[in-house]
C-alpha cells in the first residue's frame, strides 16, 4: 500500500469502531518515512474525527548522550540498545489500560534530546499512533511491546532510497559528505537492516520509493 493517507486513516477509523482505546504500531527503518507518515495520518484522523487521536514517538525514549558517552555507546546512537525498551513498555502499557492521563516525552532533534512531558495522553483519547524504528521487533525486550497494538503498519523503502535519504539527512546537519557516508554506513545502515530483518510481518506495509 502506498500513497493514499486518507484512505489509511478511514481503515484505521473503522477498525478501531466504538473501542475506547485502539494503538497502531507504525514502524519502520530509518529515513523510511514514518515519521512523515505518522505525522500526516495524525493529522488526518484530527481532520476526520476531532480530538480522537494523539501520536507517541519511541524517540523520546533515547538514552540521553551522557549516558551513552559513558557507556561508550554514542556513536551507535539511535540502535536498539541505546533506547530505554522497558520504560517505553511501561508507557505504553499505562497509554493502554486507559485509566489516567500519561505525559509521554518528545525527542527534539534540534537539541538532540527529549523533553520530559512533552506531550499528554488523555484517558478518553481513542486512537494512540505510536511511531518508532523497533515497534516490530522480535528480540528482546522489543518483543513484548507487540500485544499491546491492535495494528500495526512498517513503513520502508528499499536499501539505496534508504542510503541517499540517510545520507541527504547528515549533510542537512552540516556534515562533509565523508562524515554523512560514516554515519549512514557505521550506524543508521545497520539499523535499517535490524528492523527490515528482525521485525514480525505487519498488518499493512506501507512503501516508499
Amino acid at each position: 500500500m502506498t500513497g493514499d493517507v486518507t484512505a489509511l486513516a478511514r481503515d484505521v477509523l473503522e477498525k478501531a469502531g466504538g473501542r475506547d482505546r485502539f494503538m497502531v504500531a507504525i514502524a519502520g527503518p530509518p529515513a523510511g518515512g514514518k515519521s512523515t507518515l505518522s505525522e500526516q495520518l495524525w493529522a488526518e484522523l484530527e481532520r476526520l474525527d476531532p480530538g480522537s487521536s494523539t501520536l507517541v514517538p519511541m524517540d523520546g525514549y533515547h538514552y540521553d548522550d551522557a549516558v551513552l558517552t559513558a557507556s561508550g555507546d554514542l556513536p551507535r546512537k539511535g540502535a536498539p540498545w541505546t533506547f530505554d525498551a522497558l520504560g517505553f513498555l511501561a508507557t505504553l502499557e499505562r497509554i493502554r489500560a486507559a485509566r489516567d492521563p500519561v505525559a509521554v516525552p518528545v525527542f527534539d532533534r534540534s537539541l538532540e534530546l527529549a523533553r520530559a512531558g512533552a506531550r499528554i495522553v488523555a484517558p478518553d483519547t481513542r486512537i494512540i499512533l505510536v511511531e518508532g524504528n523497533y515497534l516490530l521487533l522480535t528480540t528482546p525486550p522489543w518483543h513484548r511491546l507487540r500485544p499491546l497494538f491492535d495494528h500495526t503498519i512498517m513503513v520502508s523503502a528499499p536499501m539505496e532510497v534508504l542510503e541517499a535519504r540517510l545520507m541527504e539527512r547528515w549533510l542537512g546537519f552540516g556534515f562533509d559528505r565523508e562524515s554523512a557516508k560514516t554515519k549512514a554506513g557505521d550506524n543508521d545502515l545497520p539499523n535499517a537492516e535490524t528492523v527490515l530483518r528482525d521485525s514480525a510481518k505487519a498488518d499493512v506495509i506501507w512503501t516508499n520509493s
